[in-house]
């Protein structure tokens, strides 16, 4: 499964995203969740757009975006696979896990193959703590990833 296209024609727009919420209380994350499943990330044209709409300033609508790791102000790359840095993958080699996806995707954490193919990011607690080291690509939780397991998760996204 590849993110969201981070264009002006996704599928459901700020717009729709906007009037989506209408009338529920406490509509600003259900409104940055909609925005970033549009564009992939939540463009910086959003957040006076929201802030309008909310009533709210444009300070307190980018608090909540930097506050919350899900969300992201970048288009992510076509695949995002995140790895677990919670103690319990720790404890289970995920340091080491991390440090082979950094070498074998060429980029460090938080960062994006230059030719847009997968971006690779920390994540704490997938909520597979009895299955560590875990991962996500794509949205998809993977538990027990050794080296050999995430190379053919790998391959799989840069295929």
């Amino acid at each position: 499964m590849e993110t969201p296209a981070a264009t002006a024609d996704a599928p459901e727009g700020l717009d729709a995203a906007l009037d989506a919420c209408d009338g529920i209380e406490g509509p600003l994350l259900p409104i940055l969740h909609r925005v970033q499943a549009a564009y992939g990330h939540i463009p910086d044209a959003a957040v006076p757009a929201i802030a309008a709409r909310l009533n709210l300033g444009r300070a307190e609508v980018h608090g909540v975006i930097s506050f919350y790791h899900d969300f992201r102000t970048t288009p992510p790359g076509r695949h995002v696979v995140k790895l677990c840095r919670s103690e319990a993958c720790q404890a289970l080699g995920a340091d080491a896990l991390a440090a082979h996806a950094e070498a074998r995707l060429g980029v460090a954490m938080g960062e994006t193959r230059g030719d847009g193919a997968v971006t690779l990011e920390p994540v704490y607690c997938l909520g597979l703590c009895a299955c560590g080291p875990a991962a996500m690509v794509d949205g998809q939780p993977v538990g027990r990833v050794d080296a050999a397991r995430l190379d053919a998760l790998i391959d799989t996204v840069l295929a």
